[in-house]
């Protein structure tokens, strides 16, 4: 059976809005100053971590992320079945391999270990709950 595409186009769209709604909300509370330090570790001025520019590479991170859970999810559904469970299991691969990856940084001394272990946390919430959404909009 085809991937219907128009609906991982759609799914990833409506995943990729909840997640950025919800990385919003974790990155100005949760991970705030956290995030400022980061900012100050790499040379960030403190404006820029609060202007469009730098917000903008990461509104569009999310709504890749969605993309790829949904179509993920499309290839998975003929195994695993369509639902919850297989929409979880898709968002977890590509979260897997990005905390893989950031792990490596945190490292090599990128971030201290308890701003990784928030992030990943906060990232772990963002993803399933994207996953869930942008998945239920998925049908063949």
């Amino acid at each position: 059976m085809a991937i219907n595409a128009g609906k991982v186009i759609a799914g990833g769209l409506v995943g990729g809005v909840v997640a950025n709604v919800i990385d919003f909300i974790w990155n100005t509370t949760v991970m705030k100053a956290d995030m400022v330090d980061l900012g100050k570790r790499f040379g960030m001025p403190d404006e820029a971590l609060n202007s469009f520019a730098t917000a903008a590479p990461w509104l569009i991170v999310d709504f890749i992320f969605g993309f790829v859970i949904v179509f993920t999810y499309a290839a998975m559904r003929p195994r695993l079945g369509p639902g919850p469970k297989t929409a979880m299991i898709a968002g977890l691969m590509p979260y897997i391999a990005v905390t893989a990856v950031l792990w490596g940084f945190q490292s090599m001394g990128m971030m201290p270990m308890a701003s990784f272990v928030k992030g990943s946390a906060t990232a772990l919430v963002t993803t399933i709950v994207g996953s869930l959404a942008g998945c239920a909009v998925y049908s063949e």
